[in-house]
């Protein structure tokens, strides 16, 4: 696209209702939120953060990162294999792969730079991808950057895929698939997906970005729901900027796997480390999503009250057993007025538009976190109600 061409697209896009507008956080993360400092709301009610747990501005980890400051200041200084790899990092990838229960795991800067670093370390031109078609960007860019062929299967296909697996001719095949799917809410299935990998003989790529302090008894993940963790097929992503309230992301498997990404994951040695101080904040988060069961607990609840409250509503709930609650609207334009109709009510909830969702599909992603009340679910509920009666 040339200078002259931006205007224009740009344009394009507030024809069809796909522009995307940043808006600007005063003040700390949470269900109250204050935007772009001149609103005549002094704060919103959120629907619309991935803090599900709602520990991004609990007291432990501002104080584990206070005392980190204090003790080793603010920036890790060089890459990983240079001098940045700081104890704090160390002893935080140990206690994440004991978390998860898998032998070792490696920190990243972000979820997206992880995928980046593992697919192309082991695949190239010769190896096959095969990811469901509701995957996050992430995945398929991975995939694509490794050079390995893409095949895409229609969302939760065992059959299409298990049929594609065994016409492949890859000498390296891996299956890559979020855990709880980003804009739908729902779950992999991650029995069939680990059988398939063995049948086949395929690596098990899981993203677990939404599913991490959120699934399991002690918030383990999506591995909790899987009979067999110790596998050396398997690869589990979890990123760290959401449940756990911080930010980084971190990629757990063999003892094998890890020590050839810390050799050949570009993403991972051709960075500068993350300030150490991040990785104090997660070790306090790791504690907090173990201890605290009543967060989970208390999720499920606001699920169950939402899912009564808006029945009815022309616009359904997607099948979520999951924070992630998308209320499915179809155009584009009629997502947007919603979410600014809300917005005037003094609700914050995305509007959330292709490409990130398939054309026609657009929808508002209601995201609960364990800070929300049921009076807040009931107060959501209350102002679909009163923009339904004008639908």
């Amino acid at each position: 696209m040339t200078p002259d061409q931006l205007a224009p697209a740009l344009a394009e896009l507030d024809t069809h209702s796909l522009r995307r507008v940043r808006r600007v956080l005063d003040g700390p993360q949470g269900v109250r939120v204050t935007l772009d400092g001149t609103s005549y709301l002094s704060s919103y009610l959120s629907f619309s953060s991935n803090d599900y747990l709602g520990l991004a501005n609990h007291p432990a980890l501002a104080e584990a990162v206070r005392q980190a400051v204090a003790n080793i200041g603010v920036g890790a200084g060089a890459a990983h294999l240079l001098t940045g790899h700081h104890r704090l990092h160390h002893t935080l990838e140990n206690e994440l792969a004991e978390f998860v229960g898998l032998p070792a795991a490696l920190l990243f800067s972000t979820g997206y730079m992880a995928s980046l670093g593992v697919l192309p370390a082991l695949l190239d031109r010769h190896g096959e991808v095969f990811e469901d078609k509701l995957n996050h960007a992430s995945l398929v860019d991975a995939a694509v950057l490794s050079r390995a062929k893409l095949t895409r299967y229609p969302h939760a296909d065992m059959t299409l895929l298990e049929q594609r697996l065994a016409s492949s001719t890859a000498k390296v095949k891996l299956i890559a698939t979020d855990t709880v799917f980003s804009m739908d809410g729902d779950l992999a299935q991650l029995a069939e997906l680990q059988a398939l990998a063995r049948r086949y003989d395929a690596w098990l790529y899981l993203d677990d970005a939404h599913g991490f302090g959120v699934l399991g008894k002690q918030g383990q993940g999506a591995l909790a729901l899987l009979d067999d963790r110790i596998d050396p097929r398997l690869i589990y992503l979890a990123t760290l900027g959401k449940a756990a309230g911080v930010s980084g992301a971190f990629v757990a498997g063999s003892a094998e796997l890890i020590e050839w990404l810390v050799n050949k994951a570009r993403t991972y040695v051709f960075t500068t480390a993350q300030p150490p101080m991040l990785a104090a904040a997660v070790s306090a988060s790791l504690r907090l999503i173990a201890a605290e069961g009543w967060r989970r607990a208390h999720l499920l609840a606001l699920i169950d009250r939402l899912k009564a409250g808006l029945a009815g509503l022309p616009w359904p709930l997607m099948p979520s057993a999951t924070p992630i609650q998308p209320l499915l609207v179809g155009s584009n334009a009629e997502s947007m007025r919603l979410a600014d109709a809300l917005r005037a009510q003094g609700v914050l909830l995305p509007a959330i538009r292709p490409p990130t969702v398939p054309p026609g599909e657009a929808r508002l992603r209601i995201s609960l976190s364990a800070a929300h009340s049921l009076a807040d679910v009931d107060a959501l509920c209350a102002a679909l109600k009163l923009l339904a009666q004008h639908a």
